[in-house]
C-alpha cells in the first residue's frame, strides 16, 4: 500500500495514477479525509449520458401507479439492503 499527500499527489498523478491500475493500493491523505484511487473498470458508466427526463417521467409514473392501487412501491430498506 502506497500512502501519498494531497501534494505528492498532485506533483506525481500519473505515477500514483499507473501504481493504482497496476493493482497497488494507493491511499490519498488529505486535510478533509483519507482517500483511495481505484481504476474504473468500465467507462460505460460515466460516459452514458442519461436520459433524466425519461427517468423522470417514469418516477412519476410508478407513483401514480402506487396511489391508484396498481403498483408496490419497494420499501425504503429494501432500496438500501440492495446497496
Amino acid at each position: 500500500m502506497v500512502v501519498v499527500s494531497t501534494r505528492d499527489f498532485r506533483v506525481n498523478q500519473t505515477k500514483y495514477l499507473d501504481l493504482a491500475k497496476a493493482g497497488e493500493r494507493v491511499v490519498l491523505k488529505s486535510r478533509v479525509g483519507t482517500f483511495r484511487i481505484l481504476p474504473e473498470v468500465s467507462c460505460d458508466a460515466v460516459d452514458a449520458p442519461r436520459n433524466l427526463m425519461g427517468e423522470l417521467k417514469n418516477a412519476l409514473t410508478e407513483v401514480k401507479e402506487a396511489m391508484a392501487g396498481t403498483r408496490t412501491l419497494q420499501s425504503a430498506d429494501s432500496l438500501l439492503n440492495k446497496l
